[in-house]
């Protein structure tokens, strides 16, 4: 008999693959499992599975529980880029609330829902091609270098990518982070941090600390990008383009609107395009490791500022 007030799913052809992938959603989005939870901690709680809602002590702890089960409802629904979309609206407004814990934990759930929704690659197929890996990753920066090349932006190659990502906090922790992409890879060796030397003591602004942060990178030697992405939108391009024509560059620019679906040129004209063009894999992983990267550095400077005032 149906229950009116439940949601129903299915039929699905196979259980084992359902429970495969609830298994895979409850390490992202921990839920109750039981109808008839104790009011106690349970084993699954210390496993980062349940969040044991009978023990619940105040009404964020319920929020949040409940917008886990929204995310798990639209997850199963195949509405994954409303799920990712949420996520990425919490992970930017934990990081102005300058909770970078918070919004580290919200990251890795993002990582997490791409990774399980991606197209697998059959193992037998680095057989066939060992450099699969390799063309793949030539394949998105041809898709992203047309997308580029059709929407009017000069770009000639995309041998080496610089994304930049400026962190809106106040004091001595207002910084900026620059990763590189070398060939549609990470080079770890030639990211970059930067402490902002001038940060606004009143009103952030993110508009001026793009501007020192370019500044002191193109004053330096190291090898010049193909192109620079900025994350923001049109005023953090705006004050990035006066930064390269003051100094002379003529370095394709481009930024990342909030919804990672849209690129802002340096006119500040906007492409859209879709999740699957395999452009988005490319702009995925540049704009999530410029997350990652300055994330570290906020916990890293947060930990000394904390270790110096304790002694």
């Amino acid at each position: 008999m149906d229950d009116k007030n439940s949601i129903y799913f299915g039929p699905y052809p196979n259980a084992g693959d359902l429970y495969s992938v609830l298994r895979l959603i409850r390490r992202i989005f921990p839920y109750q499992s039981v109808m008839n939870h104790p009011k106690r901690i349970c084993l699954y709680n210390h496993l980062g599975l349940c969040p044991c809602p009978p023990v619940f002590q105040s009404l964020e702890d319920e929020r949040n529980y409940r917008k886990n089960i929204r995310h798990i409802i639209q997850f199963l629904n195949g509405e994954t880029k409303k799920v990712l979309g949420e996520l990425e609206k919490e992970r930017d407004e934990a990081s102005k609330k300058e909770d970078f814990e918070d919004a580290h934990k919200i990251q890795l759930k993002i990582d997490m829902t791409l990774r399980i929704t991606n197209p697998l690659i059959n193992p037998f197929n680095y057989e066939v091609n060992p450099n699969l890996a390799e063309d793949l990753y030539e394949k998105d920066l041809e898709s992203l270098l047309n997308l580029l090349r059709e929407n009017g932006v000069n770009v000639k190659r995309l041998e080496r990518i610089e994304c930049y990502d400026i962190s809106n906090i106040l004091g001595d922790f207002a910084t900026g982070s620059m990763v590189v992409f070398t060939h549609g890879q990470k080079d770890s060796s030639s990211y970059r941090r930067f402490k902002i030397k001038n940060p606004p003591k009143i009103v952030p602004n993110d508009y001026e600390m793009i501007k020192e942060v370019l500044r002191r990178r193109l004053r330096n030697d190291w090898p010049l990008p193909d192109l620079i992405v900025i994350d923001g939108g049109k005023g953090q391009i705006t004050s990035a383009k006066q930064v390269l024509d003051s100094l002379g560059f003529k370095i394709p620019l481009v930024g990342l609107a909030k919804r990672n679906e849209t690129i802002i040129t340096q006119d500040l004209r906007q492409i859209r395009f879709s999740r699957k063009n395999p452009a988005f894999n490319l702009i995925r992983r540049v704009r999530d490791e410029a997350h990652r990267f300055a994330l570290n550095y906020h916990r890293k400077l947060r930990q000394k500022s904390y270790f110096l005032s304790t002694t």
